[in-house]
């Protein structure tokens, strides 16, 4: 089975050095900004997706 980098493969070992390594290089203030950024990116990204599946859905029903 053929798994994307090491993506099925992180343990908590793993995930701490990672979380650290954020933390050391954005600092604990910076974070939740980044965060924020994050979630705002997702939400677009979700709404995007419902509006082309609405779209889709409409173009479905005029060709019927």
């Amino acid at each position: 089975m053929f798994t994307p980098l090491f993506l099925g493969r992180l343990g908590l070992t793993e995930i701490l050095v990672l979380v650290l390594l954020v933390v050391l290089l954005f600092g604990g203030k910076k974070i939740p900004e980044l965060m924020r950024g994050v979630g705002r990116g997702v939400k677009e990204f979700k709404e995007g997706l419902n509006e082309k599946q609405e779209s889709e859905k409409g173009t479905d029903e005029e060709k019927k």
